[in-house]
This record gives C-alpha cells, sequence and structure tokens, in this order.
C-alpha cells in the first residue's frame, strides 16, 4: 500500500505534463479545463529537459595542420581540406558586422615554409643557364654575392627579355622581379653602341616607378651591377622645382640608366632638359600605381616621347634604337589592355603570371582582430612591448605599421612616444628633405619601428621585416596584398606575420573575401581577371593550366610562346 501511495503521484505529475491529445472544443461556451502545474514542478522539468539539450557538442578534430584556425575550434579548417568553388565555407568572420562580435579573432596559418618564387625551383637552376654573358653574371657575383640562384620569376622573365620580347610580368610582391628585368637591360647595353653624344642627356634605359623611396632603391640594386660593366645608373626624384631637377641633370655625368618617377621626369621633358631619343629599354616598374588617376597622364605623356619597337626585329638596328617595353607589377589595374595597344603590338606581348599573384600568402601567417576603435590603440602597443620582449631573447625582425592617412600617422607618433617606444614615421605629406633617407635608416636597422601610410607599401625591399600590423585595415584587396608582402619575402632571415585590426563594416566585407580566398584555396575576387583580359588573342600565345601538386592545393600557370621560347611554367 505504501508503494502504491507513492505511485499515485508519479503518475499524475506525468499524466499532468503530457500533452493532452484529441481533445477538441466543439462547443466554444464549454472549454477544456485548465490544470494549472505548481510553477516549482515546472522548472524542475524545464532543468531536467535541458540538461539534454545544452550538453557541448562533439568537436570533429581532423589530423594535420591548419589552414584556418578560429577562436570557435568548430570552424577550424585544416590543409589538407579543399573546398570547391560552390561548397559553401563556415566564415569565422560570418557576423563580424555585429558588435556581439567584438573580440573575436581568426588567424590564416602558414601553409608552406618558403616563398611560392623558391618552392619548385631545381637545386641545380643557376643564372648562367638563363642565357646572361660571362661579365653580366661576374658583376651579379660580385654585387651581390649572397644571390646564388635565381628565383622562378627571373628564370622566366630573363630570358624572354633577351629574346626581344616585350614582357608583361605579373607576380607576387617580393619575388625578385627588380633583377629580374635589370641584368637584361644591362646586357642590352653591352651589346648596342653608344651613339654619337646628345646635346642633353640621354640615357639608353628608363625605370620608371612611383615614389622616391622606390627610386633609391632600384638606384642602390642597379648601381654597383652597372658600374661593374662601365654603366653609370642616375636617379632622378621628384618633390623638387624645376630648379633643382634642372641643376640635377646639369652636374651628373652621361648617363646610361636613369631611375626616375613620373613627375620629375615629365617637368624635365616639358622643360627639354633630357631626352628619350636614345632610348633601348623601358621598365615600368609597380605598373598598378602608375596606370593610376595621379600617375596616367604623366605617364602617357612620357610613353608618347618614347619610341616602342612593334617587333623583336626592330631592336636589332643599333643605329636607330627603339626600346624593348617592360611591365612589372604584384597587382594590375584594368587599363593595361588599353594602354598596350597604344604603345606596342599586342602580338609582341608575353604575358607571364605566378600561380599565387593575387593569392593569399601561403607561407606567411596572417591574423585578424575585431575590436572597438578605442582598442586599437592599447592592442598596438601590447603587440610592440611583445615583440620588443622577443627581440631581446632572440633573432627577431622589424614591424611596419600601416595606416590609411598621413593625420592617423602622426597622431599614432604621438601616442607612441607618450609611451616612450621609439619608432620612426613615413607619410606622404612630408616634405621632400624630411622623407630622405628615412626608410633607409629603417632598412639599415636605425630603428625598429616604422609607422607609414601605402607610400612604403610598393616594391621597397623588406627583407628584415618581421611583423606587419595593419593599424587600419586597408581600403582595398589590392593595398592588402601589397601590405602583406612586405614581409615573407625572397631572402628574408625570419617568417612573417600580419595581424588586422578590423573595426569598420566595410572592412568586415575585405576580410570575408579574404577569408572565403583562403579556404578555396584562390585567387582574391576582382583581380584574376585584370591581367588576363585586357590582352587581345593572339594565335602564337596561348595559356594552359595544368595540376601541379595536389598537396599544395593549387594550379600552375604555363607559357606557351610560339616559336620563341620552351615552356615556362610558374611556381
Amino acid at each position: 500500500m505504501a508503494a502504491e501511495g507513492v505511485m499515485r503521484p508519479l503518475v499524475a505529475f506525468r499524466v499532468l505534463l503530457t500533452p493532452r491529445r484529441g481533445l477538441a472544443t466543439r462547443d466554444p461556451e464549454n472549454p477544456l479545463p485548465v490544470v494549472r502545474i505548481p510553477r516549482a514542478l515546472q522548472q524542475k522539468q524545464e532543468l531536467r529537459l535541458s540538461r539534454g539539450r545544452n550538453l557541448p557538442r562533439p568537436v570533429l578534430a581532423r589530423p594535420g595542420r591548419l589552414l584556418v584556425s578560429a577562436r570557435r575550434p568548430e570552424l577550424n579548417q585544416p590543409v589538407r581540406l579543399t573546398l570547391g568553388r560552390w561548397e559553401s565555407a563556415p566564415l569565422a568572420s560570418r557576423g563580424w558586422k555585429s558588435r556581439r562580435a567584438l573580440g573575436d579573432h581568426f588567424s590564416i596559418e602558414r601553409a608552406q615554409r618558403e616563398a611560392p618564387a623558391l618552392r619548385s625551383l631545381r637545386s641545380e637552376a643557376t643564372f648562367a643557364h638563363l642565357g646572361l654573358e660571362p661579365r653580366v653574371l661576374r658583376a651579379l657575383v660580385q654585387a651581390t654575392p649572397e644571390i646564388v640562384r635565381p628565383t622562378t620569376v627571373q628564370s622566366n622573365t630573363i630570358p624572354l627579355l633577351l629574346r626581344g620580347r616585350h614582357v608583361l610580368c605579373a607576380a607576387e610582391t617580393g619575388s625578385g622581379k627588380t633583377l629580374g628585368y635589370l641584368l637584361p637591360l644591362l646586357q642590352r647595353l653591352l651589346s648596342r653602341p653608344r651613339l654619337n653624344p646628345c646635346p642633353l642627356p640621354a640615357p639608353r634605359g628608363l625605370v620608371l616607378v612611383p615614389s622616391r623611396e622606390l627610386a633609391g632603391q632600384v638606384w642602390k640594386v642597379g648601381r654597383p651591377l652597372a658600374s661593374s660593366l662601365g654603366f653609370k645608373v642616375r636617379e632622378l626624384r621628384g618633390g623638387h622645382g624645376i630648379g633643382k631637377i634642372r641643376l640635377q641633370l646639369a652636374t651628373q655625368p652621361p648617363t646610361d640608366v636613369l631611375v626616375a618617377t613620373p613627375g620629375a621626369l615629365g617637368k624635365a621633358l616639358k622643360s627639354r632638359l633630357v631626352s628619350l631619343q636614345q632610348l633601348s629599354f623601358l621598365v615600368l616598374d609597380e605598373v598598378d600605381t602608375l596606370l593610376d588617376e595621379s600617375f596616367l597622364e604623366l605617364v602617357s605623356y612620357i610613353l608618347e616621347k618614347t619610341q616602342i619597337a612593334e617587333s623583336p626585329q626592330e631592336l636589332g638596328d643599333p643605329f636607330n634604337p627603339k626600346a624593348q617595353f617592360v611591365l612589372v607589377g604584384a597587382t594590375f589595374p584594368q587599363g593595361v589592355g588599353e594602354l598596350l595597344n597604344h604603345v606596342a603590338n599586342p602580338d609582341s606581348i608575353a604575358t607571364i603570371t605566378s600561380s599565387k599573384l593575387h593569392c593569399v600568402m601561403p607561407h606567411v601567417r596572417q591574423t585578424f582582430m575585431r575590436l572597438k576603435g578605442t582598442e586599437k590603440v592599447p592592442e598596438l602597443v601590447q603587440i610592440i612591448k611583445q615583440h620588443d620582449r622577443a627581440c631581446r631573447t632572440g633573432p627577431s625582425g622589424a614591424v611596419l605599421v600601416f595606416c590609411n592617412s598621413s593625420s592617423t600617422v602622426n597622431w599614432l607618433g604621438y601616442i607612441l612616444d607618450d609611451h616612450k617606444i621609439q619608432h620612426l614615421r613615413l607619410q606622404g605629406q612630408m616634405p621632400a628633405s624630411m622623407r630622405a633617407g628615412i626608410f633607409q635608416s629603417f632598412q639599415k636597422g636605425s630603428q625598429n619601428i616604422l609607422i607609414c601610410t601605402d607610400i612604403a607599401s610598393r616594391g621597397l625591399d623588406s627583407t628584415h621585416v618581421e611583423l606587419v600590423v595593419n593599424y587600419d585595415f586597408p581600403l582595398t584587396l589590392q593595398d592588402y596584398i601589397h601590405r602583406a608582402g612586405r614581409v615573407g619575402r625572397v631572402g628574408s632571415e625570419v617568417p612573417g606575420t600580419v595581424i588586422n585590426f578590423v573595426t569598420h563594416p566595410w572592412d568586415v566585407n575585405l576580410v570575408q573575401k579574404i577569408e572565403l580566398a583562403a579556404r578555396r584555396k584562390r585567387s582574391l575576387p576582382g583581380l584574376a581577371s585584370s591581367v588576363h583580359e585586357p590582352l587581345p588573342s593572339n594565335p602564337n600565345y596561348s595559356c594552359q593550366k595544368h595540376d601541379a601538386s595536389v598537396l599544395d592545393g593549387h594550379k600552375d600557370l604555363s607559357l606557351t610562346l610560339g616559336p620563341f621560347s620552351p615552356q615556362a611554367s610558374m611556381g
């Protein structure tokens, strides 16, 4: 009887909690009876049911290294997993436009150790196999004894330039493009006799660059090479009036190779202080910037003053010099095709592209942090102090901090001064006298921290840089590629890392595109077509794609250039 008395309340409790089925009110005047359950019993039952729903879900852990590591482990992606083109990807940055995402973060991990420009090279590859003369090889050894083998870009660019082809070279940052055009330029000058002296300075080689800092760097690389061969390399920087430019050209001896910015060279041409009639080799370095609206008019005027060869056969006459044309860059705008149609025969242009062009660099760790605007300064100070402690315990590199405006560079510099953090600043509104030498001082190691705008993101050699901090997230994907390309360059002694502060909704849009491209192991959207589409079709030119490495998860782009050259594959 006692047991029966205990069971009756339990049966009654279950009956009360069980949904009543099959009951319907046929008459609205006689509704169903309302059964009231004590609140304590309701809470006890809800707690019992919730225990089963709130059990932690098991995280599927796959073996191997991670490609994307997120704060939430279920969003991690291993390197071995490749998502299809139309397969939906679980983005760690999804929902970052909401304030609830503040404090979230994820990282694109290193998928390989060495730069893509060196990954597919044979160990026995040397510069001697590329067709360079012994004199040029000796000059290379004397000027840069640390460079013992060519990169993939150099292995494919140099032979084509030695055959007289116009070349459009599109490759990732830090892949050795500068030497790829300087060595053929100097060898071409060796085979060309000096013509009668011109009343005006008349260089035989011209390298056009967008900034004074890049002009100084190209001059620094080319000067020892040229001096070993008996040539003179000069630079013509902007930021000065016509009087300074006239004095600079008048005091220099005859120049074989001129490295200039569009502003300075445009002023010199309009004032008839220099002539391009004897030009045999023309290079547009960082062409994406040179074809920007701020430079396009000047660059078009300079090209009008240049005689560019229609075919390799026109380069054979030493007494009627015509220029060989080279365009170099890590990203290419949509207007490249229109420019080439105006200045050269499209059939004579060979396009060389790297398989990692416009891709997220696989050998650089890239971290994205969702922060408030007020959290950026303390986070930056903490990162710099951690890096300083790491420098004391072992080998470490320098730090580049990028901002979107000159005013932010100055303001952030004052903040670091208050924290007793020594640094250098570089931005476009500085006078030329102040900008001169700042980046060179940073390269020499006088200071390990440089706060700068995008003026320091194009083409400048930064093999000693270990960390890039995007204090302001870049406004375009092109800017992100160039900023991130300051680390992980060919010849870097330290592994590179990029840390990004994400604060605005428009920042989140770009971050999601970068994350999706990294998870699918594809190029960034909106950039891949800017190299291939503008070039007209040519029966002697064909691009073929083939699977090169399943482990790397990417495809190589091979180039077949008619009867002139064998197949050139980019790594």
